[in-house]
């Protein structure tokens, strides 16, 4: 279900794509919602959380039809899980965009709830709320109403608490939209490496390239189980997936074809989410003065993937403090609360080391850390002992030019090695690893360190669009 920030990307470009038909009507469909208690944009950029919702209703509340629940393979649970939260900064120069993954398990404060996975903090808190609210006497549909609007409360704020980042507009699209979108384009192309088959996700497919309808497409983009990074290799399918379906539908023969646009027009109104004070006209002129290509997803740093809780629960443990400093460093260019001096990447030697069992992952940051001007050092498999979590690697903790490392690569923790010199910086690659270089960090970063190939597509965001096809991957 990682595949609902492509979602909402292509409903801002279709949007887009209506600006030249009928983009009133368009978002005159889009359901409305206030009181969540969002920011003003008063941190140098524009910052808009999306969230994927597997919901047995319709934007608009509907419940959906018993065909639309046996395509989805939804039961009949009242909770609702947000699977894909992605929070996107927009500096408000509108130059640049970055799009940050927040894995679902990740261990984080909830108000109210204390220590959970960042996935529980909507559906719990609105079944919380909608029992106590029962209980009281209010309706059942009044009930759903006002505790679905503490859910997303609790869901913004926790992420707020997580990157210490107001949060200015909301998106919300549901599981159907990613059908409905899918299916509106005829299909979306992907590749695979190795053929799957795996039934908790229903992935069935072989090797190679094929197009997914919309639900194949949601078993392709939820499998998780039988990849050999888990989330973060499901995280790169959402952005190949992302950037064929963005393809398609900015393809001439879909915007100038009249039935597919009200095709997607439809889906668009059944199936999002906005907040009521996003002049979303006015956010994407902003965006359309993007240059140079410069949108990246991006995942946020974390220390230890499989990280068990003390009551035996699996989850992704993450450094609020380090993801503070990334998430600020993407809009200022250094650091929110460092005040380490200014690094000279010209003057570190890093060498790099691979323990993660991906083929040529070292070599790969090492390029990417080339590319941002740091001095390549030796590069190859690591022979220490076992690690489960990535670092950076110097004879003290304080040392600036490991700080800087650390940085570049999406915000790794800094562990101290007495065995280094004090001018060595190393750095280990567990399977956690999911920064610059590696498939989940590059794959679609535009900013000129990335081997991938970007191909813009004016006037809408730039995307890279599939120009030669879908990449294959896991």
């Amino acid at each position: 279900m990682r595949a609902f920030a492509a979602v909402i990307a292509v409903v801002v470009l279709v949007i887009t794509g209506f600006a030249w038909h009928s983009v009133d009507s368009l978002i005159s469909n889009i359901e409305r919602i206030g009181g969540l208690g969002l920011g003003g944009g008063r941190d140098g950029a524009v910052d808009i959380l999306l969230v994927g919702v597997d919901s047995r209703t319709d934007a608009h509340g509907n419940p959906l039809s018993d065909r639309e629940r046996a395509l989805l393979h939804a039961g009949d649970e009242v909770g609702t899980n947000t699977d894909t939260i992605v929070l996107v900064r927009v500096p408000n120069d509108g130059r640049s965009a970055t799009a940050i993954s927040i894995p679902r398990d990740s261990y984080v404060d909830i108000p109210d709830l204390g220590k959970g996975k960042i996935n529980s903090a909507y559906g719990a808190t609105k079944e919380t709320q909608r029992l106590k609210l029962m209980k009281q006497g209010v309706s059942e549909a009044d009930a759903d109403k006002q505790s679905t609007l503490a859910g997303r409360q609790a869901l913004i704020k926790s992420v707020a608490n997580l990157t210490g980042i107001s949060v200015d507009h909301y998106a919300e699209v549901s599981l159907l939209g990613f059908v409905l979108l899918t299916d509106a384009v005829g299909g979306v192309d992907v590749c695979l490496n190795a053929p799957v088959d795996e039934w908790m996700s229903g992935a069935d497919f072989p090797a190679g390239r094929q197009r997914l309808d919309g639900p194949a497409a949601l078993s392709f983009v939820r499998q998780r189980h039988d990849l050999p990074r888990g989330d973060l290799d499901r995280i790169v399918r959402q952005q190949v997936f992302m950037a064929q379906l963005v393809g398609q539908v900015l393809n001439a023969k879909t915007l100038s074809n009249p039935g597919k646009m009200k095709q997607l027009s439809d889906a668009v109104g059944r199936t999002v989410v906005l907040d009521d004070d996003w002049d979303v006209l006015a956010f994407l002129q902003q965006l359309q003065d993007l240059s140079g290509g410069q949108v990246k997803f991006e995942t946020i740093p974390v220390t230890d993937l499989n990280y068990m809780t003390t009551s035996g629960e699996s989850v992704v443990k993450v450094d609020p403090k380090a993801v503070k400093s990334y998430v600020g460093s993407l809009v200022d260019g250094k650091a929110a609360d460092s005040d380490d001096p200014a690094v000279d990447p010209a003057t570190v030697a890093v060498s790099v080391y691979n323990a993660s069992g991906v083929g040529g992952l070292a070599g790969q940051v090492a390029q990417a850390l080339s590319g941002k001007g740091f001095r390549e050092g030796l590069v190859g498999n690591y022979t220490g002992p076992s690690v489960t979590s990535s670092r950076v690697l110097a004879a003290n903790t304080s040392d600036a030019k490991a700080k800087a490392v650390a940085k570049a690569l999406g915000g790794l923790p800094v562990l101290a090695d007495t065995t280094l010199s004090p001018d060595s910086v190393s750095v280990v690659l567990a399977s956690d690893y999911s920064g610059p270089g590696s498939a989940a960090g590059g794959m679609f970063d535009f900013s000129g360190t990335s081997s991938a190939t970007a191909t813009p597509v004016p006037p809408a965001p730039p995307i890279d669009a599939g120009q030669n096809g879908p990449k294959c991957v896991n």
